[in-house]
């Protein structure tokens, strides 16, 4: 009875071994040295947010900056300007602005490319300008 169960065990053991090496588990994919661990490089973005107006403007300006974190500057004297750059791979950016003149305006530039640009002329003037593609 002994003798039966010790052959069963190695057939069974040997069968085992077979079906491993017919469906290749014993293979092993071996990457070259450090490919693991290579960063797959883009680039960056550079993001200005710009708000504009007539000399002697001060503005209130809410904006949401590149990790769309909201954020406030109160009585900001114009031009005024938000420049960061970011190694995120897209960015939402939001700008508005009301100013105590009769003409305000804002623009959003990524990687120098003009994305938003707004201009009003009207009494303690409103613009905002969005870009969700960058």
């Amino acid at each position: 009875m002994l003798l039966v169960a010790v052959v069963v065990i190695a057939v069974a053991a040997f069968a085992v071994y077979r079906l491993h090496g017919v469906f290749a588990s014993h293979d092993v994919t071996s990457t070259p040295s450090g490919a693991v661990n290579d960063i797959v490089p883009f680039n960056p973005k550079h993001v200005v947010m710009e708000v504009f107006g007539p000399p002697g403007t001060t503005a209130t300006i809410t904006y949401l900056d590149v990790n769309a974190q909201p954020q406030r500057a109160d009585g900001v004297a114009l031009p005024w300007a938000y420049d960061t750059t970011t190694t995120q791979p897209a960015v939402f950016v939001n700008v508005q602005a009301q100013g105590d003149s009769d003409s305000i305006g804002c623009r959003i530039k990524i990687d120098d490319v003009v994305k938003d640009e707004r201009t009003v002329n009207t009494l303690n003037a409103y613009t905002y300008c969005l870009d969700k593609s960058g």
